[in-house]
Formats: C-alpha cells, sequence, structure tokens
C-alpha cells in the first residue's frame, strides 16, 4: 500500500499539533469514537489530514451536504496528491421518488435527472476501494444507502489481458452483463463498440477509454486513449472492467431470486384479497408479473432495487449493504459538523419507511421493498471502526460517546472569538443603525439575524429607507439567488445582510464585522447554544469582529453561549500574548462561483412562473426555451423541500412543451 502523504507547505500551529497527535494515539490504541471540538477557521481539515498521515488508515469523511463535501473533496485532494482520494454523493441533480398520496388517490412516479460526472466519481470510488487500501473517501449521507455486496461487486469484473484467447462474442455478452450498452456509432461512457477485430470500450468510471485488438481470438495489443481525439496515452498488459452501475447482479442470482419474488407475490396477493382490497391486489399482480417476466428476459426492469434483497437472499429486515461496506474492516471515520450530520443520518430511515410503507398497503409495492433502505442509526455506528466527531459545536450523542474529546481554539492567524454584548431590545433599530454605520466606515459588512422572514423583510424596508445598503435572504430565496447575494455582500455592494438562518452550508464571510442578534433570549432551535455559538463563529474570522444580542433578559442558552465564547478568548488571548501574535484578518478570494447557466436560469426565475406563462409565446423556440429554464428551477426547488406533488405537475408541463 502506498502510504498516506500529505503535501503542504504549511506545518501544524496554534493547539493543532496537540490535537493531532492525541486523536491519533487514540485511533492507534483502539479508541472507538473521539472528537475534535474546534472553533471556526482553527485549521480542522488540515488536522484531520495530518491525522490521516499519522495512523496510516483508509478513511471516509461524511458531511451533511454536496456544498461542503466538494469542499472538503477539493481540499483532500490537494493535500494527497499521491493517493486515491474519492468523491460520492447523490447523483441526482433532481430527484423524485416513488410515491403514493392516499389522500387524493395520487400515485407520483420515480423521476430523476442523474448527473453523469458524479455518477462516474462514485463508481471511482468503489472501484478505488476494490484495487487500493490508500483510499480517503470524502461522502454525503449517500453513503448509508444500498449498494450491490462488495463480494457480488467485485465478482463482476471483466479482465482480459495480452495473450488471452478470448471469444468476441462472449466477451461483449460479459460486458452487457456489467451494464455496458453496446453502440457503434457514438462512443460514450458507460458503451462499448466493435469494429472488425478491434473492441473499443469506455469504463463509466473513468475519463479514458480502452482499445482492444485481436488477431483471430487472441488479444494482440490494449492501449489506454481519449475517446474525443483518439489521443493514445499507453499501452497495457492488461485491463480490468468494473460494472457501469453500483447495483449490479449476475444473471444466475437473478434467475434463484425469481422463485422467491413470486412466492411474496402470492403471499401478498392473497392477503389483499383477505383484506377487501381487490383493487390492490390487481394492481400489484399485474406490476411485479410485469418486473418478474423483464427480470427473467434483461436481468433488469425499472425500479429493480425495490428486488435488492430477494435478488441479494437477504431476509426480510436485514439491512443493506453500503458504501461503508467496501471499506476494510479497520478504517477511520471523520463525521464532519457532527451536530447535523449525525441527526440527519439517524432520520434518514424513519422517513423512507414512511412513504415505503405507503406503496406497500396500496399495492404498489411488494413488502420487500421495505428492505431497500437506508440503514438505521444503530447499523450505521455499528459498521464503524474508529471514528472521529468534528465540530465547533458537537452535541451530546458525540460528547457521550467519545472517549476523548480534544479541543482545538487556537486560529493560525491570531484571530480571537468575536466579542459579545448583550443590549435590550428598547430603542435596538436605532442602536443597530448605529453599529452598522460605525462598520460601513471602518470597511466590514454586517449581518442581522432575525426569528421571521417577515420581520427580515419589513427590517430591510426599514433600513433602505434610512439610506443603507440592505438584503434579505430566507428559504423563499431561490438557491442560485441567495448564492449570488453573498457574493455580492463580500463584493461590497451592499453592506447588510438579513436573514432567519445565515448558518447555511458554504458560508464564509470573512468582510463580515459586526453581527445583531434579534430576540436572542427567545426559547426554540434558533436561539439554542448550538445555534448561538455558531452564530458567533460567522464574525470570528474579521479581526474587528463584534456580536451584539439584543434582549431583555438573559437566557440560559444565552448565558451558555456567552460563557462559551469568554472561556475561548481568554486561551486564545493568553496563546497571542505569548508567542507575540497579532491578529490578521482572513483574507480570501472571493470566487466566481456562479456559472453561465446558473446566470441564465435566475434571471428567468426572476419572474413568477405564472408571469412568464402568460407573457411568452411558446411557439417561438427562444421564448419556449426560457419558460422550460423557469419551469425546471421551480420543479427542483419543490423537490428540494419534498413537495412531490407541485414538482411532478411541473415535471408533466415540461414535457409537453419539450415536446412542441
Amino acid at each position: 500500500m502506498r502510504r498516506f502523504e500529505v503535501v503542504s507547505p504549511f506545518e501544524p500551529a496554534g493547539d493543532q499539533g496537540q490535537a493531532i497527535a492525541a486523536l491519533a494515539k487514540g485511533v492507534i490504541a483502539g479508541d472507538k469514537c473521539q472528537t475534535l471540538r474546534g472553533v471556526t477557521g482553527s485549521g480542522k481539515t488540515f488536522t484531520m489530514a495530518k491525522i490521516i498521515e499519522a495512523v496510516q488508515m483508509p478513511t471516509i469523511i461524511i458531511s451533511h451536504n454536496k456544498t461542503l463535501a466538494a469542499q472538503l473533496y477539493r481540499e483532500f485532494k490537494g493535500f494527497f496528491p499521491y493517493n486515491a482520494v474519492e468523491y460520492y454523493v447523490s447523483y441526482y441533480d433532481y430527484y423524485q421518488p416513488e410515491a403514493y398520496v392516499a389522500s387524493r388517490d395520487l400515485y407520483i412516479e420515480k423521476d430523476a435527472s442523474i448527473n453523469e460526472e458524479i455518477e462516474r466519481l462514485r463508481l471511482s470510488a468503489t472501484r478505488s476501494l476494490m484495487e487500493r487500501k490508500d483510499v480517503i473517501i470524502v461522502a454525503t449521507v449517500s453513503c448509508i444507502y444500498g449498494l450491490a455486496t462488495p463480494e457480488i461487486y467485485k465478482k463482476m469484473t471483466a479482465t482480459f489481458s495480452k495473450g488471452d484467447t478470448v471469444d468476441l462474442d462472449a466477451l461483449m455478452r460479459r460486458f452487457i452483463e456489467l451494464q455496458y450498452e453496446r453502440n457503434d456509432a457514438v462512443l460514450e461512457r458507460g458503451r462499448f463498440r466493435r469494429r472488425g477485430d478491434t473492441l473499443e470500450i469506455f469504463p463509466a468510471y473513468l475519463e479514458d477509454a480502452y482499445r482492444v485488438d485481436l488477431d483471430w481470438e487472441t488479444v494482440s495489443r490494449i492501449r489506454r486513449f481519449n475517446p474525443v481525439s483518439g489521443e493514445i496515452f499507453e499501452e497495457l498488459d492488461s485491463a480490468m472492467l468494473y460494472p457501469a452501475k453500483q447495483f449490479v447482479m449476475p444473471q444466475i442470482m437473478i434467475s434463484e431470486a425469481l422463485p422467491r419474488i413470486k412466492d411474496e407475490l402470492a403471499a401478498r396477493y392473497e392477503e389483499l384479497k383477505n383484506e377487501g382490497k381487490n383493487l390492490e391486489a390487481e394492481r400489484l399482480k399485474t406490476r411485479v408479473e410485469y418486473d418478474i417476466e423483464m427480470l427473467g428476459e434483461m436481468g433488469y426492469c425499472p425500479g429493480i432495487e425495490n428486488y435488492s434483497a430477494p435478488l441479494a437472499g437477504r431476509s426480510p429486515g436485514d439491512r443493506p449493504d453500503t458504501l461503508i461496506d467496501y471499506l476494510p474492516k479497520h478504517h477511520l471515520t471523520f463525521i464532519d459538523e457532527s451536530h447535523v450530520s449525525l441527526p440527519q443520518i439517524g432520520a434518514m430511515y424513519a422517513g423512507d419507511r414512511s412513504r415505503k410503507q405507503n406503496l406497500v398497503d396500496y399495492g404498489f409495492r411488494l413488502p420487500c421493498a421495505l428492505d431497500n433502505r437506508p440503514l438505521r442509526f444503530d447499523e450505521f455506528t455499528e459498521l464503524l471502526d474508529k471514528t472521529i466527531y468534528v465540530s465547533a459545536t458537537p452535541g451530546e450523542t458525540e460528547i457521550k460517546q467519545s472517549s476523548r474529546v480534544v479541543e482545538q481554539l487556537i486560529r493560525p492567524t491570531g484571530l480571537l472569538d468575536p466579542e459579545i454584548e448583550v443590549r435590550p431590545s428598547e430603542g435596538q433599530m436605532e442602536n443597530i443603525y448605529g453599529e452598522i454605520q460605525k462598520h460601513i466606515k471602518s470597511g466590514g459588512r454586517s449581518l442581522i439575524l432575525t426569528l421571521t422572514k417577515k420581520m427580515a423583510e419589513d427590517l430591510t424596508d426599514f433600513l433602505l429607507n434610512m439610506g443603507l445598503k440592505v438584503r434579505y435572504i430566507h428559504s423563499e430565496v431561490e438557491t442560485i439567488e441567495r448564492v449570488e447575494i453573498l457574493t455580492q455582500l463580500r463584493q461590497g455592494d451592499f453592506d447588510v445582510l438579513i436573514g432567519i438562518n445565515l448558518l447555511r452550508e458554504g458560508i464564509d464571510l470573512p468582510e463580515v464585522s459586526f453581527i445583531a442578534i434579534l430576540d436572542a433570549d427567545k426559547i426554540g432551535f434558533l436561539r439554542s447554544v448550538t445555534s448561538l455559538v455558531q452564530i458567533i463563529g460567522r464574525a470570528a474570522r474579521n479581526a474587528a469582529g463584534k456580536v451584539v444580542m439584543y434582549a431583555d433578559r438573559m437566557s440560559d442558552a444565552m448565558r451558555e453561549a456567552i460563557s462559551e465564547t469568554e472561556r475561548r478568548r481568554k486561551i486564545q488571548t493568553e496563546y497571542n500574548t505569548a508567542h507575540n501574535i497579532k491578529p490578521a484578518t482572513v483574507k480570501k478570494a472571493i470566487a466566481n462561483i456562479l456559472e453561465r447557466r446558473a446566470e441564465e436560469a435566475r434571471s428567468a426565475v426572476e419572474q413568477s412562473t405564472e408571469t412568464l406563462k402568460k407573457s411568452y409565446n411558446v411557439l417561438i423556440p427562444a421564448q419556449r426555451k426560457k419558460l422550460i429554464v423557469a419551469l425546471k428551477n421551480e420543479m427542483l426547488e419543490h423537490a428540494k423541500n419534498l413537495e412531490f406533488e407541485q414538482a411532478a405537475a411541473l415535471r408533466d408541463e415540461i414535457q409537453k412543451l419539450e415536446s412542441i
């Protein structure tokens, strides 16, 4: 195995060294769970990388969303250029699961748009785990959903070497069994073609393709080449082809599973009949018999994952195999932002079960569909070997499970946690206006946290009337526009941003020097200890960082958050004094994170969809295209908010427009 080696011009600074040493020692000693409590901006990612280097174990890093996972993936690719760093997240750009709304007798068929590049990266991850030990996987909770068992996946390969005698037709049938499609005209990812005695195949997990030349029935040459330009990269002695899909099954196993599916259908059919559900019984019989016929003839059917338990020979209730099963028994897991990630992992099973139970109850799926599911929380934790929770505000679950909690409070920049003041709510608007003006003069930006959307909008109008440049942001603002607003704040296009929950993923605003928290004493999630500490951290990247809580009393959450911040400031100040460090505001480039198509989509969505429908002539191609873009963005937003009925209606409308 190639050793994990961190490549970086930096060495551990502040208290990173002690955190790395303590946590690595715990992993090597066999501690099952530990926690890294690191403040915002303290370099937790670098610490994680150095721990991997110290313990030399295959690693999975689990994040709670794609945005943060992508950031971590880029950073770890930079830290480990000689090792296999892989990215494993949901490959759906748009996903609407199969569902049934009983109250409206509405069946919603599964629909999805797959991102081909992310699919390639997922396949690359499982392939690396099959071939290498020096693997780091950056994943989201997608990693707790079912895949083919590692043993089956490893058997489902095709190997060819120079000098081998092969039956060309048998080899192509093997490719098809691995879910590759034949297309002699166009060579694309996941396809192969034959040209005389030459086979070309484009592995679904690579960016290059293989060309296999045969001299009669003997493999005479194997080359890796660019499928677009045709440029030859290297000559190979042998090549191994992995499946084009992550849920694959040999035909013999499918044949063995069909009697089990038929038996389950017969039992469930009688059960529904006995309950007087004749419509549901006949519906189920028709659907499943069609799927059985497809599986027998083609080895595949739409929704094949719903038969994963009988296909794999699992008993009812048995957990599915997941990406974690592909890792070696001894591995390391980091759960990033664990205070968010762990609850999210715990919630996946119940939500999935509720939706599928409806499908089973009303005759759309067999009960075995319930076993096509994410892991339960207890199953997830049982699978992990050594785990390190990473968060600025770890929850009670992490602390209780951990044999060691290591703090990382010193920032390499010397920055302190911000100063905090508590001021009365009476006269708060005038007070906030004065603070904003002070920070504008010194080149800083401001955030204001409210509890409701209406308050955010009303306060925006109030401050606009006072001559300030202000914007608001909340869940009804389009996703693309939210990103643009944050970029404009950093660029100085406006000075004040007002919102409800500005802890949203990916927010990194070193220009923010003032934060006002309204109704800080209210009891609830938005003003819990965790939320308050996270909010305070938004001002910790600016040397002039200051937070003011406006409240009429001192709540327990406020008291605890202030106490924790003051404790950290004291430690940070003492360290800076001892090492003669002067805090410096973080300087971070403002990336152009909006692509051209995102700009086009946002401009189309600025008007409501209803307005677009009335103002655009769908018979004019350019106007029809703009309307389709707007409808697709609205559909994606509904799907993201789990509003499947609205998303399905928009999908149908888009299909009508695209057929014109």
